[in-house]
């Protein structure tokens, strides 16, 4: 496994160490830390921030290449990214707004579109990460995230709860709602989410993970929140799909945006190499769809 560290020698990035440090330690990860400097004159003192970062992770136990750059700091992650095969870029970010659509710097979000490998954003004190939350949507999308995160928690000794929000029916179907939050039953059901889900926790199973599987209902983001709140997890992992078309970018989904901006604890956004369908209503129809007999 490779890390990708990008530092700007900023506070934000001691998140980032303590994370990156825990990670490629359990994973005997190849570390890369990579230092920007957008202007001549801050290539000095970011030098002597990527030389205290770099001690700091060797009395960790783990030994990184530094490689200073100058530039544009998005453009040459994206460099670095291209020439070099990262299993996982991870970024500091500070909050600069409580409004509006990007709550964070904008070149949080330009990193998280552009480059192919996950993205986890270090937010927040977090340097242990023993619960990790996977919000699913019980589609094929989420796979290389469940992939990713079962590797991590299989190498850190982590549990992982598999989340996935409905919405809220109305009062005329609370029988509905108690039936789709009984997870036994929602296994069981022969339905395409069922199945998904079934299929997610067998994966990370074989990999000794302890798995639950939630099910809630409301606003998508808020009962993120509320299970991340309620299960103590560590970190929130969320997806991001391939576009169609000619432009190698990502898609990152407004759920995705709304929990990159509120979150207080990290978040990864773990790619898709499968482009995202724009057939809603045949989405919807397949996972509430039972399974066809053989």
């Amino acid at each position: 496994m490779k890390i990708l560290i990008c530092s700007d020698g900023m506070p934000a990035i001691d998140n980032a160490i303590r994370l990156t440090a825990s990670l490629a330690r359990a994973t005997t990860a190849e570390t890369t830390l990579l230092g920007i400097a957008e202007k001549s004159i801050d290539e000095a003192p970011l030098r002597e921030a990527l030389n205290a970062e770099a001690e700091f992770l060797r009395g960790e136990g783990v030994a990184p290449e530094i490689v200073l750059q100058s530039g544009e700091p998005v453009r040459q992650i994206l460099e670095q990214t291209s020439k070099a095969k990262y299993d996982l870029v991870i970024i500091g970010s500070r909050r600069t707004t409580t409004s509006g659509l990007y709550w964070r710097t904008e070149k949080t979000y330009e990193v998280i579109k552009l480059i192919s490998p996950p993205v986890l954003v270090a937010i927040g004190d977090c340097s242990e990460l023993k619960r990790l939350l996977v919000c699913t949507g019980g589609r094929e999308y989420i796979d290389d995230a469940v992939k990713l995160t079962g590797k991590f928690a299989a190498a850190l000794g982590a549990s992982i709860t598999l989340l996935h929000v409905m919405a809220e029916p109305p009062v005329l179907y609370a029988d509905l709602v108690a039936l789709e939050e009984d997870v036994d039953l929602l296994l069981e059901s022969g339905s395409e989410l069922g199945r998904n889900l079934t299929n997610e926790r067998k994966q990370l199973e074989a990999l000794g993970v302890s798995v639950t599987v939630r099910v809630r209902h409301g606003n998508l983001v808020d009962q993120v929140f509320a299970e991340a709140r309620e299960g103590n997890n560590d970190m929130i992992v969320t997806g991001s799909s391939r576009a169609r078309g000619a432009f190698t970018h990502y898609i990152m989904g407004d759920v995705t945006r709304q929990i990159v901006n509120r979150a207080d604890c990290p978040v990864l956004v773990a790619r898709s190499t499968t482009a995202r369908s724009t057939n809603f209503w045949g989405r919807l129809r397949n996972v509430f769809a039972p399974a066809r007999p053989a």
